[in-house]
């Protein structure tokens, strides 16, 4: 266990407060804790959901079918400030060990090597040794890559690759395992292709790829909040910031108060913010889940849209003529071109896991995503080892998937994939493995629309996203997927426990250092290993 502490320490009294209930503020109340001498019992965490864990959630039974919104990629090489918070994190499950110990452990018995990465429209699994480039291809990659970022200010991938380039294998294979499409940032794409270049030479199999012993709520968020109650933590659940009081003094922007809805009623929390040590206030800027919504196995998910949202307004209305708090229209405003849909399969008879293994050739949680890639609707499926939820029964199975272009007809369902319910669903990934309908007869099917889901990819200039301690904050700060971390890529659990712990140690002026981020482009053995790839 890491029992390392900061000698950074601070009146009694003060206090914090955070905005938004993702990996992100519990991350920031965990670090507060650990490194920066704030009391537990002077911390309150408000979100408007009724349970804690943002955009890493699961939840149901095997009677309704089980839910989660999305799965995260992990990998024990770029995780850095993550898999050091959870090493202070005690395990739920064994005594005397940390998160992270108990994950390294689970992924001994359960090493990614997927045999069935691609699979095309005649049910083959797609030979993938070869990323399938032409020399074009490869010297506008190495370009990209080689580019700095102030000449790709804005711009789209699909502005430095040919069109042939998103036909190759291993587009298919990067942008299904990261959900890039071609209209997104050619900046974010390039930190991608510099942050995992150890991923780029192993992308078929994924083998760097991690995986928590349960869904990650139960493995992450679950563990964390814990930890953070027996620290008397405040959770205020159900409750909506819709504004804040500030004030400006000597140019220091100084957050006074929020506002807040919570049961009906409005409620004003004062923020202690005079003197050398404010209170702290921390808001997770924006939401890639907001206005999602949930079907069934008989209705598609409902459409919603910022009418709906709770997680754009505030950081909305404190970016209106201040522009170091960042743009928010720059995400916010393509829905179409920032939307997917995800679907929880809870099944009842071993029938299909049974066929997968004998389809991939991989035991589940080993083998990663399949994707069709003739698909129309791009659909990818995992299937994740078993149990994937605590006290799920041993004769349920649960397996999660996802579409990138979830507005076109089907191939064997003659609508679209946000036009469809579970039941539609099921009928369409059956036709692409060629299996029969009724192994999946009794399964249950949540399908998931969400309209902002890679928002954060939308193409961006310098400054549309807010440092995690923008200039002239006093005691405010942002932690999300909508901050600037130089060198780092967002849409990544990584991402956002990298925000909260730089923004908690520059308000706290905590001296310790902070996990650099890796870098394996200036690596000669990974570059080596990269070429090598290129050229199959």
């Amino acid at each position: 266990m890491d029992s390392n502490r900061s000698n950074k320490t601070h009146r009694p009294g003060r206090g914090a407060h955070l905005v938004g209930g993702g990996i992100g503020s519990l991350a920031a109340a965990a670090f507060m804790i650990r490194d920066g001498g704030i009391a537990g019992d002077n911390i309150h965490i408000y979100d408007a959901a009724p349970v804690m864990g943002g955009s890493l959630d699961a939840a149901g039974d095997p009677a309704k079918g089980y839910s989660m919104r999305g799965g995260r990629m992990l990998t024990s090489d770029n995780y850095e400030c993550t898999w050091a918070l959870f090493k202070s994190i005690p395990s739920l499950r064994h005594p005397g060990r940390s998160v992270f110990e108990e994950t390294m452990e689970f992924n001994t018995g359960h090493v990614s090597d997927a045999r069935a990465r691609l699979v095309d429209r005649r049910r083959s699994r797609v030979p993938v040794a070869s990323m399938g480039f032409s020399m074009q291809d490869r010297i506008e990659l190495l370009k990209l890559s080689q580019a700095d970022e102030e000449t790709l200010d804005a711009t789209r991938i699909t502005d430095h690759l040919s069109p042939a380039f998103f036909e190759t294998a291993f587009w298919y294979m990067w942008s299904t395992t990261f959900a890039f499409q071609p209209w997104h940032s050619a900046v974010e794409f390039r930190r991608y292709l510099l942050r995992f270049l150890l991923e780029f030479s192993r992308i078929e199999t994924l083998a760097g790829v991690k995986r928590t012993i349960y869904n990650q709520y139960d493995s992450l968020v679950a563990p964390l909040v814990a930890w953070l109650q027996a620290q008397n933590v405040h959770f205020v659940a159900g409750c909506v910031v819709t504004d804040l009081e500030h004030k400006v003094v000597d140019g220091k922007f100084t957050v006074t108060a929020l506002h807040c809805e919570r049961e009906g009623n409005s409620e004003v929390v004062t923020i202690q913010a005079d003197g050398p040590d404010p209170d702290l206030v921390f808001i997770q800027n924006g939401s890639m889940t907001d206005a999602s919504s949930l079907g069934s196995n008989t209705e598609a998910p409902a459409v919603l849209g910022k009418a709906e949202s709770l997680g754009w307004s505030l950081w909305e209305k404190l970016a209106a003529g201040r522009p170091e708090f960042g743009r928010p229209a720059v995400f916010n405003s393509s829905r179409a071109q920032s939307s997917w849909e995800s679907f929880t399969v809870t099944l009842r008879t071993p029938d299909f896991f049974n066929q997968m293994v004998e389809f991939s050739g991989n035991q589940p949680g080993t083998g990663g995503l399949v994707t069709f890639q003739d698909s129309n609707w791009m659909l990818s499926v995992v299937l994740p080892a078993q149990p994937h939820f605590p006290g799920q029964p041993a004769d349920v199975q649960i397996f999660w998937g996802y579409a990138l272009f979830p507005d076109r007809v089907g191939n064997f369902v003659a609508k679209p994939m946000g036009e469809s319910n579970g039941a539609e669903i099921l009928y369409e990934l059956c036709g692409h493995l060629r299996f029969d309908p009724s192994i999946v007869a009794e399964a249950v099917c949540i399908p998931c629309t969400m309209p902002y889901i890679t928002s954060m990819f939308m193409p961006r200039r310098k400054g549309d996203r807010p440092l995690p301690v923008p200039k002239g904050s006093n005691n405010l700060a942002f932690v999300s997927q909508f901050v600037e971390i130089p060198g780092d890529v967002v849409f990544t659990v990584e991402y956002s426990v990298r925000a909260a712990q730089m923004a908690v140690y520059e308000l706290l002026a905590v001296q310790r250092p902070i996990p650099p981020v890796t870098s394996y482009a200036t690596s000669v053995h990974a570059q080596f290993e990269a070429v090598v790839k290129a050229f199959r």
